[in-house]
């Protein structure tokens, strides 16, 4: 039987890094991503089916939890609150944060995993590149291993991939780049989904990671037309 891994794939840099890494491991791979009308949802979604085109993903899943815009508290889903701009957040919680949200998308996906008999799931959480944010950290994603491990059968048992956890953003680029893992499919913009703004932390820290690994990302960016 082929090992499976169920890989949460936003269409972001980090998540499809990690997609590619498990596909090298010889997972059968079952994609998942989530809808949640954050500001570049068609983007990201567009981002995500075309990832999973290059990779041959033959099953994927894209969910709708728009009612993570419902509980609100968050400039990506709060069209009301302003994305904040060149500022680097790595030490407090930014407002662009999204509460709990990695550990709502871990429960859909013990979920899914369970019932796709998944070995594995694999999620682009990066703990020194995460903006400060906790659901990124290495003792959260322990912590959801075991709750999924618990609230599901006794002859299921997942464990939790986190390839990039201990890596920053230009050692991400400069592995994507050695497993020749095309980025300019990928979207990292927090606020536009057509030029990527090049001010938000997302961008920021995108960007930092291309200029430390001495490439040129592909995509284009508002700030930066000649």
């Amino acid at each position: 039987m082929n090992k499976k891994a169920l890989c949460i794939l936003s269409g972001g840099m980090d998540s499809t890094v990690c997609t590619y890494l498990a596909k090298k491991q010889n997972y059968e791979i079952i994609a998942l991503h989530f809808d949640y009308e954050q500001r570049t949802q068609n983007k990201e979604r567009k981002c995500f089916e075309q990832i999973c085109k290059a990779l041959e993903v033959k099953k994927s899943y894209i969910l709708d939890v728009s009612f993570i815009k419902n509980i609100g508290g968050s400039a990506l889903t709060d069209k009301s609150i302003n994305i904040p701009k060149n500022q680097l957040h790595l030490s407090d919680v930014p407002i662009t944060y999204v509460p709990f949200r990695n550990g709502i998308f871990l429960s859909i996906a013990g979920a899914l995993a369970e019932k796709e008999n998944c070995q594995s799931i694999f999620i682009g959480v990066v703990e020194e590149d995460s903006s400060g944010y906790p659901d990124c950290k290495s003792a959260f994603i322990q912590k959801a291993q075991e709750f999924i491990n618990e609230g599901t059968s006794k002859q299921f048992k997942v464990e939790l991939k986190t390839p990039l956890i201990r890596l920053n953003k230009t050692q991400i680029v400069a592995l994507a780049l050695e497993e020749k893992i095309p980025l300019e499919l990928t979207w990292s913009c927090y606020e536009d989904e057509h030029e990527a703004c090049g001010e938000c932390d997302s961008c920021l820290l995108r960007l930092k990671g291309f200029e430390k690994a001495g490439f040129k990302d592909k995509i284009k960016y508002k700030q930066l037309k000649s």
